[in-house]
């Protein structure tokens, strides 16, 4: 059955256009006589691509009677320049990047990260943070099952080395490129968390589609104007994921760029982590640390659906205090306006409960190759800033930047440093490197000719 947004929508659409009931009604005797021909039932779901919106959203039914909203803008690409020959830069590898990569985890819950290669360097203007990753990372994921076996010093004992459970190697080339505005093939593409809608991203689409970019903004299930099932299991990460696979898919070209929010961010990961070859940058906006997701168990959202209901007041003024650095009348109209928590209690409840996600660990994250800007804001109450430095460290491309007037709304807080930011990450590539000229072993060094010590210096 199709939602009732959907119809909402295409009766918006018909009454638009002059096609009203009559229309309706001749639709459904055309549909009854092809059904007597066909011998096709009158009520198969038929699957449905998209539905244009007079208001410049787009409606897409990401599988039967899932509807998504989402704001698309695809300004009209400038054609760019070529690159230049390689005959006149011979020898410079462009945005070459080699990433190398051996990280060892062992049984008793230890992980090992070192990095091989060399990363390149940022030059982010006001960037807060380094985006060399250390040599090696040690990392203790759990405690061991059965306590620690190793000898003590001292003991006389030889301890013997421990085998690792498993080893990945990565070695692999990314070219990371200048993502320009009016570029046919760069998309940007904004996830928001919890409570939110595609309203929270209104500053950066603005901002970026008059730079010519194009950009994708959908509502999570159950949030703005998508369609909400009322069954808990439509709301769990896997299959809140496969909803931003499809719209992925649907909108990816060769350079695509994810910006995520809070939980939004972990869609990010996922979508970076299956599609390496067309993710070429990710965004995190407050997204917390490199961990698994799992459910609290002592969490209010545990609570049932109509307490939820009742105590809507109170975690809607909870969360203006947390996720702002300030609670004035200023912010307390973007938080309407962003329609933070202006979901059912039953969506909130469930997606609280849902974000069950094992695989999304430090192994996970560290096995990215794409460049990621973290963004944090200082006064972020849900997000300690040793979260974000901790995903820094355990991510291969990892520069951090700290906004100290943002909280976790930062880019409602702070747009246009938001804004600025997250530009110039996109016009950011690494530096080209020269390939090492081998010298011929025939060829005669030069003559080192040693100067006269200063006064007072021993020969």
């Amino acid at each position: 059955m199709m939602s009732l947004k959907l119809d909402s929508v295409l009766t918006r659409e018909g009454q638009r256009t002059g096609k009203g009931k009559g229309h309706t009604m001749l639709t459904g005797v055309t549909d009854g006589f092809f059904c007597c021909l066909l011998g096709t039932p009158p009520n198969a779901v038929r699957p449905l691509e998209s539905v244009e919106s007079s208001d410049g959203y787009t409606f897409v039914e990401v599988k039967p009677g899932r509807v998504l909203r989402v704001k698309h803008a695809c300004p009209a690409p400038i054609p760019s320049p070529p690159p230049p020959p390689p005959e006149d830069n011979p020898g410079v590898k462009t945005g070459l990047v080699r990433c190398q990569r051996r990280i060892t985890v062992y049984r008793n819950g230890r992980l090992v990260v070192e990095n091989l290669g060399r990363a390149p360097r940022a030059d982010l203007q006001g960037r807060s943070g380094s985006g060399d990753p250390p040599g090696s990372l040690e990392v203790e994921l759990a405690e061991p099952a059965g306590g620690d076996t190793r000898a003590t010093p001292g003991s006389g004992r030889r301890r013997r080395p421990r085998r690792p459970k498993r080893t990945i190697h990565i070695d692999c080339e990314q070219r990371i490129t200048s993502c320009k505005g009016a570029q046919a093939d760069v998309v940007l593409f904004f996830i928001h968390g919890v409570g939110g809608s595609l309203a929270i991203w209104k500053e950066q689409l603005d901002f970026f589609v008059r730079l010519g970019y194009e950009v994708v903004a959908p509502d999570l299930a159950g949030h703005g104007a998508s369609s909400a099932p009322q069954v808990a299991a439509a709301y769990t990460f896997y299959a809140l994921a496969e909803d931003m696979r499809a719209i992925f898919t649907r909108y990816a070209k060769k350079r695509n760029v994810l910006i995520g929010h809070s939980y939004g961010v972990s869609f990010c990961t996922f979508l970076a982590h299956e599609y390496p070859d067309l993710v070429h940058k990710v965004i995190m906006i407050n997204g917390g640390g490199p961990t698994a997701l799992e459910p609290s168990l002592c969490s209010i959202f545990n609570m049932p659906t109509c307490v939820l209901h009742c105590l809507s007041p109170c975690l809607a003024w909870s969360f203006l205090k947390a996720g702002f650095a300030r609670q004035g009348a200023k912010e307390k109209q973007l938080l309407k306006e962003g329609n933070a928590f202006n979901v059912s209690s039953f969506v909130l409840r469930a997606m609280m409960s849902g974000q069950y996600w094992p695989e999304g660990d430090e192994v996970y994250h560290a096995e990215l190759t794409v460049p990621v800007l973290l963004v944090h804001g200082m006064h972020d109450k849900f997000v300690p800033v040793e979260e974000d430095q901790r995903m820094a460290e355990i991510l291969l491309l990892a520069f951090l930047k700290l906004i100290e007037e943002g909280s976790h709304m930062v880019m409602l807080e702070c747009p246009e440093t938001v804004n600025t930011l997250l530009h110039e990450f996109l016009l950011w590539e690494p530096e080209p490197e020269a390939e090492p000229k081998l010298e011929p072993k025939s060829k005669p060094q030069p003559l080192q000719l040693q100067s006269d010590p200063a006064p007072g210096e021993e020969k």
